[in-house]
């Protein structure tokens, strides 16, 4: 089981080559970025997925996309990729070769961690409609998919359709980077089975009982998937627990901070790694 980071690349923290590169020397195997491309003003203060206040880092991150290049560029074996990209609210096309691109930038290190959002109004303001988001998510994968792997792409859907098209560069992974789904809804291992390489679940309650059931269904179905756990705290027991269950790597979230906070929480997950190791 492997180790990293995902982090709210903000303006006013510690900027993404920094942090990739203090990931890096610290032997970890991986940087992931979150995305909103904005907050809707409703007229309350915002609230999170959970009900509770939204912090200001929500609205303040950089572009996930650009902070892989940045990171990609800064390091030579670090992992960067997007704990989530909000597949929904980008046009497949430019998206396609915005991942494309990343990927062919960085040698291949890029992962695509992807979901269809919670924020209804943020989801609005980009042309969709929440009820359907993840029906446009599928078809989005999709037609990228196409883009990704064909000399003379094609896709006809409900949301997304054109005729041949070119588009280069193609991704450095074979077929494509990654795909890491994100959430923990009843379907969600449908889509993970539909379109996905791994699982990306936020840790907490039940989250690491239901990792037999998917890698089942996966071996049934003749597939390798792999679990990636965000949000893993820096308690040794969890961490164990989260092996023994099956997760391919653990990943615990940093403050979008100066560098010393960073530091700290980076301390304080790597003791667990270590305690759970017996090092």
């Amino acid at each position: 089981m492997d180790s990293g980071f995902g982090y709210f690349a903000t303006h006013d923290a510690v900027d993404p080559a920094t942090l990739a590169r203090m990931v890096e020397e610290r032997g970890h195997v991986a940087l992931m970025f979150s995305e909103h491309t904005h907050i809707p003003v409703t007229g309350g203060a915002p609230l999170g997925p959970d009900g509770g206040p939204l912090p200001r880092k929500y609205w303040h991150t950089y572009d996930p996309l650009v902070a892989c290049t940045a990171a990609g560029a800064a390091t030579t074996r670090l992992r960067v990729g997007t704990a989530i990209c909000l597949v929904p609210q980008h046009e497949p096309i430019a998206l396609a070769k915005a991942v494309a691109s990343v990927d062919a930038l960085t040698g291949g290190r890029f992962e695509f961690g992807i979901g269809a959002g919670w924020n209804a109004p943020e989801i609005r303001n980009h042309g969709v409609d929440p009820a359907r988001r993840f029906a446009v998510m599928k078809e989005h994968i999709e037609a990228m998919r196409q883009i990704w792997t064909r000399a003379d792409a094609e896709y006809h859907g409900e949301f997304v359709s054109f005729g041949p098209m070119w588009s280069w560069p193609k991704p450095a992974q074979s077929p494509y980077p990654p795909i890491l789904v994100g959430g923990t809804g009843p379907r969600v291992f449908d889509r993970v089975l539909a379109y996905g390489d791994a699982w990306l679940p936020n840790y907490g309650p039940g989250v690491l009982e239901r990792v037999p059931e998917l890698l089942g269904r996966a071996d049934d179905a003749g597939r390798f998937i792999k679990v990636v756990m965000l949000s893993a705290p820096a308690d040794p027991a969890v961490l164990e627990q989260c092996e023994k269950a099956g997760v391919s790597r653990v990943m615990a979230w940093l403050p979008s901070t100066g560098p010393a906070r960073i530091e700290r929480q980076m301390d304080a997950f790597e003791a667990a790694l270590a305690d759970m190791r017996g090092e």
